[in-house]
């Protein structure tokens, strides 16, 4: 039997938000380690979610999270990366900043249903 996580996409204005709402109803135990990387592993399974992988998320009110993690979130999440990231990666993440700053390249919105995408093909449902 297939599993269904609901996101209320009416509740996330920031990133932090959206970690919030996804541990709540993915069921990473609440708790997943609020980044990218913790959440495509929380969406491998076995970390609150079926090891088997078969379970699909439905994003509800997806345009309102489109629009709150858009480029300014982005930018934000960029500079707060930025002030923490090693120093070989500094150009790089300075370039994405600029990019976001710009309104270019991926958004927060991206990232995320990227990662959704890569880990459950077919698994995200936008509504």
């Amino acid at each position: 039997m297939t599993v269904r996580y609901v996101l209320d996409g009416s509740q996330v204005r920031t990133l932090e938000d959206f970690w919030r709402v996804a541990g709540e109803s993915i069921g990473c135990g609440g708790y997943f380690g609020r980044n990218l990387d913790a959440f495509a592993d929380c969406l491998g399974g076995g970390f609150g979610t079926p090891d088997s992988g078969d379970f699909r998320i439905e994003w509800r009110d997806h345009t309102v999270s489109r629009q709150h993690l858009g480029y300014p979130e982005t930018a934000r999440q960029l500079e707060m990366r930025l002030a923490r990231c090693h120093p070989t990666n500094r150009s790089r993440v300075s370039a994405e900043l600029a990019e976001a700053r710009a309104g270019r390249g991926p958004t927060a919105f991206d990232w995320l249903v990227e990662i959704i995408e890569e880990e459950l093909p077919g698994g995200l449902r936008l509504r």
